[in-house]
């Protein structure tokens, strides 16, 4: 991993760095807190990096058991990012999207787009069978990545570690913050 910014970026050296905080789902009918590897990853790189583990939590590949995981978290000020791990494949139990997508207010759609592009580079055409996404809900981001260890190191350092470092320039989502509730 890299200090430096993705190309494009570059770090405002002078400003103050603020701490968001983070929560981690990790949705999965196979892993718990002993085994969850991915979750562990995002955890230890979002304290790594200076943000507050505001919360950690595992459920079911199941519809319901995610959205009410997740909607407790939007209603929670300590939260102000939820990272999912796991359920954004193609198989029957996988259910993410289906589960969060709804709930989204306003979808991230080159969140996507440039998930795709950093994942290529690491696992090539197998991109294709990730459905992650992102969005914002009543002024919380979420970010559903694959539930692999190389995924989530991918999103976190290439991607979402960039846009939460209210230091990344030309522009950052930490600055959005304070006006995600607008109207």
């Amino acid at each position: 991993m890299t200090d430096l910014p993705p190309p494009g970026g570059r770090l405002n050296e002078s400003a103050t760095f603020k701490p968001v905080r983070i929560a981690v789902l990790t949705i999965s009918d196979t892993r718990d807190e002993e085994s969850d590897t991915s979750g562990r990853v995002l955890a230890d790189r979002i304290v790594r990096d200076g943000h507050v583990l505001a919360a950690r939590d595992w459920v079911k590949d199941d519809t319901s058991s995610i959205r009410e995981a997740i909607t407790a978290w939007i209603e929670d000020a300590g939260v102000e990012v939820i990272i999912t791990t796991g359920g954004t494949g193609l198989t029957g139990r996988d259910v993410t999207p289906e589960a969060v997508r709804p709930l989204f207010e306003k979808e991230i759609e080159g969140f996507q787009s440039v998930w795709h592009m950093v994942s290529y580079q690491s696992v090539g055409l197998s991109t294709l069978q990730s459905r992650a996404c992102a969005g914002l809900v009543r002024g919380t981001f979420i970010f559903c990545l694959p539930g692999s260890n190389g995924a989530c190191k991918d999103g976190w350092d290439k991607i979402i570690r960039w846009q939460l470092d209210s230091r990344h320039l030309p522009c950052n989502m930490v600055e959005l913050m304070p006006r995600l509730m607008e109207r």
